[in-house]
């Protein structure tokens, strides 16, 4: 048996839903299927304005329009994400200000937040790895005290609860992410959300590659020009129907996920003993299950479990390379950080297949994954 890291789920109408909107000859950005994922995502996550992206990235990139980005504005960032959630501001001119993670979420350490703030500090930019939400509560308060922007990157968190609140609509801005590898898939999308109002109206002209064509749109204006910044952040309806079709099954869909971590759960527990630790949730969050991880106890048991895993057909992976040890990190000043939690994690880290397997493949991969664990370990 062969079992990939990730395979895009498939679940319900998503073939009826797509050649619905194939045959509607409408395929561009804004249709039908994109106000259905617009009213969804606003009524069951309780956000205020959402525009679906081609990606999480762009609406990342368009965070960094509406906070009004400038050459020397500073951003802080775990080290420990995608480079998305860096670059999308970086490219803006913006330096990014690295701070070390959690050793039990590993989603960035808001004690450690307030410490990197100086004058030039515009943004706090947290992830909420694995589904998992960063402590947003304090991070919210430390933002409100300086008077910074907090962004969200929710990509892997569509569904996940903090404190009885959806990811996304935690803070003044967030992105999702609806690509191949996430929980909820249009194979490549995300959505900007928003949760004040004074975004609003400049959003819809980002969104329009900097035209005030929303205007004309609601009636308001007979001709459209350009008025702003902005680039062809809309997808394709097309992508919105595929993902439509999964918001229908949402609940569904983190039924089986659960069932899968769950599974990991009790197949791995008995090797925490010899020092192997594994994605735990907090009291306070409601996960939806989109990943699973553990970490050994330095990178060559890490790779040993690699390696062994891929021979028995199972396909666990890496997690992220810190952003301040990489190349570009460098050149933006990451040697100036010493960032142990995050150097450890990068190093000794694997995240495990995770996908909407049927019985027959959880049971083949928590055997072999239990397996090649226990070897790397040594026991």
């Amino acid at each position: 048996m062969k079992i990939p890291f990730v395979k895009a789920p498939v679940i319900g109408n998503e073939e009826k839903y797509l050649l619905d909107s194939f045959r509607s000859r409408y395929h561009g950005g804004g249709g039908n299927y994109t106000k259905k994922c617009h009213q969804f995502m606003q009524e069951k996550f309780g956000i205020k304005k959402t525009l679906m992206t081609t990606s999480c990235t762009d609406a990342l990139e368009m965070s960094a329009f509406l906070i009004d980005a400038q050459l020397g504005d500073e951003f802080i960032v775990p080290s420990y994400t995608f480079s998305s959630t860096a670059n999308a501001f970086a490219s803006k001119g913006m330096m990014p200000v690295f701070c070390d993670i959690r050793n039990d979420t590993l989603n960035i350490d808001e004690n450690k937040i307030e410490n990197l703030i100086t004058s030039k500090t515009k943004a706090i930019i947290p992830i909420h790895y694995a589904g998992i939400p960063a402590e947003m509560d304090k991070i919210n308060e430390i933002a409100k005290k300086y008077s910074l922007t907090v962004i969200e990157d929710a990509a892997q968190a569509v569904n996940s609860k903090y404190n009885g609140r959806y990811a996304g609509s935690l803070s003044d801005l967030g992105a999702f992410s609806f690509h191949a590898t996430k929980s909820y898939s249009s194979g490549e999308g995300g959505a900007l959300t928003m949760n004040d109002s004074k975004y609003f109206e400049r959003s819809e002209f980002l969104w329009e590659k900097g035209t005030d064509r929303s205007l004309v749109v609601q009636g308001l204006k007979n001709k459209y020009s350009w008025v702003d910044y902005g680039s062809s952040f809309l997808p394709s309806d097309l992508l919105s129907a595929l993902l439509y079709a999964q918001f229908e099954n949402l609940e569904l869909m983190q039924e089986k996920r659960k069932k899968l971590h769950d599974a990991y759960v009790k197949a791995l527990r008995p090797l925490e003993s010899y020092g192997l630790r594994m994605l735990s949730i907090p009291e306070n969050v409601e996960t939806n299950y989109h990943a699973f991880w553990i970490l050994f106890k330095n990178e060559n048991q890490r790779d040993k479990f690699l390696n062994l895993s891929l021979s028995k057909g199972v396909s666990p992976y890496i997690g992220y390379m810190s952003l301040h040890s990489s190349v570009m990190g460098k050149k933006l000043g990451g040697d100036n950080y010493d960032l142990p939690i995050t150097d450890y994690v990068s190093s000794s880290i694997a995240r495990l297949p995770f996908y909407l397997m049927n019985d027959e493949e959880i049971e083949y991969t928590c055997v072999n994954l239990f397996e090649s664990a226990r070897a790397a370990l040594d026991i």
